[in-house]
């Protein structure tokens, strides 16, 4: 496919090797304008705002994915595939499983369980394909964090294609087997790293708590207040 691709109006070279993938466009604008220098946009296709600057003088870039596996999984695809992308890391909410976390706490994923049948339609693998974390993004990240004084909780995530369940029997099967928290795109951006040969991390700040849906932030705070997890994020470069 020639590029700019239908999902992405960028011109060649556009993106930096390293992207940071919050799902919130208006979020990518945030990261944009208070952590790069020289911000420069290169995508508002679609409204899915996309920016490449700097960060300590290192190259980096800033796109939103969108909500869920199918957006995700067009966005990484063709910035693995066709933007030759080597590094995709997802800097998104989620909400905790598990009872040891906290709002505002950072969680790694090293692999990504699911119910969505995206692995399955995309691999075709006799199997069920098991979406993992890149080893090497995880080292930078447990060395970013702990360069921060960051308590990063890592472990299994959830990818789930629903975000409202009548009730919280599928939640509570979860809970059993150790999971840390759900969220909505890491299972796609792992598998689509997979088959590329790249690499992927998904890493999110907790912003709600889905056994008590009245602890949660606001909308605005999950846009402007990760900064832990962002700059993170951006040590890693």
């Amino acid at each position: 496919m020639a590029i700019p691709t239908p999902h992405i109006g960028a011109k060649a070279n556009a993106f930096a090797e390293t992207v940071l993938m919050p799902g919130d466009p208006l979020r990518a604008k945030f990261i944009a304008e208070n952590f790069l220098e020289t911000p420069k946009k290169v995508n508002d296709i679609r409204g899915m705002l996309g920016y490449t600057g700097t960060y300590n003088g290192n190259p980096v870039s800033v796109m939103g994915s969108g909500m869920g596996c199918p957006s995700m999984g067009i966005y990484s695809y063709e910035l693995f595939n066709f933007y030759h992308v080597e590094n995709i890391i997802r800097v998104g909410s989620a909400g905790s499983i598990s009872m040891t976390l906290e709002l505002g706490d950072v969680v790694m994923g090293v692999g990504a369980c699911t119910e969505s049948n995206y692995a399955n339609a995309f691999a075709r693998c006799p199997g069920n394909f098991a979406p993992t974390a890149s080893f090497k993004l995880m080292l930078k990240a447990q060395k970013a964090a702990e360069m921060l004084d960051i308590n990063l909780h890592a472990g299994n995530l959830l990818t789930s294609d629903v975000f409202y369940n009548d009730d919280n029997v599928g939640l509570n099967a979860w809970l059993r087997m150790g999971i840390l928290a759900v969220e909505m795109e890491a299972a796609a951006l792992y598998t689509n790293a997979a088959r590329a040969g790249k690499n992927a991390l998904c890493i999110c700040t907790i912003s709600d708590k889905v056994f008590d849906r009245n602890e949660k932030m606001t909308a605005k705070e999950r846009e402007t207040t990760f900064t832990n997890m962002i700059s993170m994020a951006l040590s890693m470069l």
